[in-house]
């Protein structure tokens, strides 16, 4: 995926709320910037962080720009838009790049299943079980070099969960896709202190027959890209 425009650097002052950040450009001019992530991005939106930031010259939009990246140490970067994994994995899923999922050739978005839900991906393919893919943006990091998800409490991400796993009862495949969306990770685990109920979650879908994936990104200021699988803490992969 690339970035429509050039992005601008630019260093953070302040993260008004979950949407808005207010941003100083390398030439002193300080502007508001939307934020497009809802999270907590823990670590992530301290005051004087290196950022980059995307502009645009849409009359309709609210905001001239918007927040895309954080630099971090050691020259390592993390995207902080939450709809950039759900976009990079699509292109992944496409290309054949993601593990065990190379063989489908119909590859639908926005399906509708579960409860007022709509699965990230739909894969379907001659003769092979339907898999539905979930899609989680992954950006926390707070020991060692492992991405932890999630950064906040979800009801939203237990309740595809438990979606996920109806699927595998029904006969087909399903997959939480985690994408760590930050470079300087090597490997990936769960963060049950920060959300114990989507442990539990977590641990009876995969119980169920929920596959789970971890994938990491290339990130610059031209765009973000699925680098290649992550280890996962095997502590997860013998749960359930």
């Amino acid at each position: 995926m690339r970035f429509a425009r050039p992005l601008t650097p630019a260093r953070l002052v302040r993260r008004w709320n979950r949407f808005l950040a207010e941003v100083t450009l390398d030439t002193g001019e300080t502007v508001t910037a939307h934020c497009p992530n809802p999270g907590s991005m823990m670590g992530l939106s301290d005051p004087g962080l290196r950022v980059w930031v995307e502009g645009n010259d849409d009359p309709k939009r609210k905001l001239r720009w918007a927040w895309r990246l954080v630099d971090l140490p050691g020259g390592h970067r993390a995207g902080i838009d939450t709809s950039v994994p759900n976009i990079v994995a699509g292109e992944a899923l496409r290309a054949g790049r993601v593990p065990g999922l190379a063989v489908y050739t119909d590859i639908r978005p926005e399906v509708r299943y579960g409860t007022n839900s709509r699965v990230d991906w739909l894969l379907t393919g001659p003769g092979l079980p339907a898999v539905w893919v979930e899609v989680k943006n992954v950006h926390l990091r707070r020991q060692g070099t492992w991405a932890e998800f999630p950064d906040s409490v979800t009801a939203r991400g237990a309740k595809h969960l438990a979606e996920l796993a109806l699927r595998v009862a029904a006969g087909d495949r399903a997959v939480m896709l985690y994408v760590v969306q930050r470079t300087d990770c090597d490997a990936f685990r769960l963060a049950p202190d920060l959300d114990p109920a989507y442990a539990r979650a977590f641990d009876a879908a995969r119980a169920a027959g929920v596959e789970m994936i971890a994938m990491g990104t290339a990130i610059s200021p031209d765009g973000v890209q699925i680098a290649g699988p992550l280890p996962v803490d095997p502590a997860l992969q013998a749960r359930g």
